[in-house]
């Protein structure tokens, strides 16, 4: 079994099929040695799991859970591109961007959501380069948004 499959397998995540592209873009580009994937949301089976502002109407904890699934949804684009997740060699950068209540300054502790996974998934390798935005909406009402730039081999 490839390695990165066998630890989300030991961390108890399930890959699933990567969402659908809600707009005009593709979900991920490759360039060179980098793969860079496009926004994405914390949709499960389809459906937008969480919505709203952290702060207000979604909690810290359910914007660090919303993060975490973004981060999935990320590695299920890269798995269709790449065939194989043992080619991403190294998680290079991470922006998450957090529809965030007025007055609302934790985006940094909502984005270790994805920034967490990927450490526990890739280990080392999993550290990057980070930035965590406040932003004052995001599409369809998403909480957060996370894009991924991540080296290839």
């Amino acid at each position: 079994m490839p390695r990165v499959e066998e630890r989300l397998r030991e961390i108890g995540v399930e890959i699933p099929l990567p969402p659908v592209p809600q707009g005009a873009y593709q979900p991920a580009v490759i360039s060179g040695n980098l793969i860079f994937v496009s926004g994405q949301l914390p949709i499960k089976e389809g459906e937008l799991l969480y919505r709203g502002k952290v702060g207000s109407e979604v909690s810290v904890e359910e914007g660090i859970e919303a993060a975490r699934l973004a981060a999935i949804n990320s590695l299920s684009i890269m798995k269709r591109e790449l065939g194989d997740l043992d080619r991403v060699k190294r998680i290079v950068k991470l922006t998450g961007y957090v529809s965030s209540a007025p007055g609302f300054g934790m985006q940094a502790k909502v984005v270790n959501g994805a920034s967490e996974f990927f450490y526990d998934v890739f280990g080392d390798m999993g550290r990057h380069a980070r930035a965590a935005v406040g932003v004052y909406e995001l599409p369809f009402g998403a909480p957060i948004e996370v894009e991924v730039i991540a080296e290839i081999s």
